[in-house]
């Protein structure tokens, strides 16, 4: 298991749903809170103006799933797969993933400020128009993945992997070139001044 921020515990659990076959369900307004699904086959679901607190998934499929409007609070996701899964607007604040898969993943608009993904696998995903403030991405790889417009201030970046990554429009004052590898990383005029100040060099008028 992943650690926390300064090591804070997940918070517990008060009821279990097992092994659920949830595939294609739609999920409106619904609220579930302190609640661990385990084995479940959320695949193609589809969520609106859902909310779920403190909640933990284990071994949940959330392939090719969709959520609008939905919130994850200080959610813990551990074995998760996320296949081609589609947030948009969602707020994912405090949520912690541990061993998930996210090939394609696709993120648009929300909160997903403190958010923890130490050491995963990010290659290949889109975030963007979002909040990812003091995000965990230690030893995260983010190759070729895209980073729009992405509010990334203050986020844990240390020996992160963004090479061929698109940061074009982010916050990335966070970011230390000396500590997090942007080999070919695309980024625009003012980011490029940022990192050049970063490293002690002064940019001037020619």
């Amino acid at each position: 298991m992943a650690d926390r921020r300064d090591g804070e515990q997940a918070p517990p659990t008060e009821s279990t749903i097992r092994g659920g076959d949830w595939y294609q369900r739609e999920l409106v307004d619904e609220k579930h809170t302190r609640v661990e699904f385990l084995d479940v086959d959320m695949s193609e679901s589809v969520t609106r103006n859902a909310v779920f607190t403190e909640c933990a998934f284990r071994n949940v499929s959330f392939n090719q799933s969709s959520h609008t409007n939905t919130a994850f609070l200080n959610c813990t996701f551990t074995a998760c797969q996320f296949f081609e899964a589609e947030f948009t607007a969602c707020k994912l604040t405090g949520s912690m993933f541990d061993r998930c898969t996210y090939s394609l993943l696709k993120a648009t608009g929300g909160d997903w400020s403190f958010t923890g993904f130490p050491g995963a696998d990010l290659r290949g995903t889109s975030f963007s128009e979002l909040r990812m403030r003091e995000a965990d991405f230690t030893f995260t790889r983010c190759a070729k993945a895209s980073f729009r417009d992405v509010d990334l201030s203050g986020a844990w970046l240390s020996k992160a992997d963004f090479s061929d990554a698109d940061l074009r429009g982010s916050d990335i004052s966070a970011l230390d070139p000396l500590v997090t590898t942007i080999s070919r990383a695309i980024v625009d005029q003012h980011q490029a001044i940022v990192l050049a100040t970063s490293l002690g060099v002064k940019v001037l008028p020619a």
